[in-house]
């Protein structure tokens, strides 16, 4: 970058570097000057937000807080509020899990989340009649042998009201026969063979978010296949609460 110019100071933020110019007042104290919107450096205020989005864990970068679809922050406002209500207080993550799925599969959404202790902050779905344009690989070749009828995609975040949040997919996929849908099942439970590709994080208003396939729940529904994925959209999910959450939301509507 080169050396700083007299009366300014670098700060690191993240992996970025902003200069903040220290001016001194005329009793002697110092005080910083924050670069302008558009200068050469991150504004104090905008690492500020990202900071927030954080809550009790790391800096939400988890879910790409920076880019065309704004800040975490911005996208889920709602996660700051300190709103959400524990409905198992003491209970451990697997009751919680078990009391989850419960409250889903009586189609109560809040009550479910609010047993893990989160709260729904967006939704959105989508619904299809043909699978081919979302499917890859195997899973693709699944389909065009053995077309579906129908295709509902569930987008939606959760989080903790302090920051924290994942990012939850949910896809149903429906045949015309339970043999078909178990058929599917074969295909798609097997790692690396495809998937159904879920509804992009950006419609949620957040950067790209690649599911991992790492907490994953697949069930049943009649002719048709349920399959859950969650990831940490920003601050910090706990590999049991981001399983338990694939679960709940495998239970949960879709339409």
């Amino acid at each position: 970058m080169g050396a700083l110019l007299d009366g300014q100071r670098s700060r690191d933020l993240g992996g970025f570097r902003s200069m903040v110019e220290i001016r001194t007042r005329p009793d002697g104290t110092k005080y910083p000057i924050t670069p302008k919107k558009g200068g050469g450096g991150i504004a104090v205020a905008g690492v500020a937000a990202l900071a927030i989005a954080g809550g009790g864990g790391a800096i939400g970068l988890g879910g790409g807080a920076v880019g065309g679809a704004g800040t975490t922050a911005e996208s889920l406002a709602g996660n700051m509020v300190g709103d959400v209500a524990d409905s198992l207080p003491g209970r451990n993550v697997g009751t919680r899990r078990a009391e989850g799925r419960k409250s889903a599969q009586r189609g109560k959404s809040d009550e479910a989340w609010s047993r893990m202790k989160l709260k729904e902050l967006k939704r959105i779905p989508k619904r299809e009649l043909e699978c081919l344009a979302a499917a890859t690989d195997r899973v693709r070749d699944f389909l065009l042998r053995t077309p579906c009828t129908s295709l509902d995609r569930v987008l939606l975040a959760v989080g903790d009201g302090h920051g924290n949040a994942a990012v939850v997919s949910v896809v149903r996929v429906e045949f015309r026969t339970t043999t078909q849908a178990k058929a599917f099942e074969r295909v798609e439970s097997v790692q690396g063979s495809g998937d159904i590709k879920p509804l992009a994080s950006s419609l949620l208003g957040l950067a790209n978010v690649k599911f991992t396939g790492h907490h994953y729940h697949s069930r049943p529904d009649k002719t048709a296949r349920v399959v859950a994925e969650t990831e940490t959209a920003t601050g910090h999910i706990d590999a049991d609460t981001l399983d338990a959450a694939a679960e709940i939301a495998a239970y949960l509507p879709v339409r």
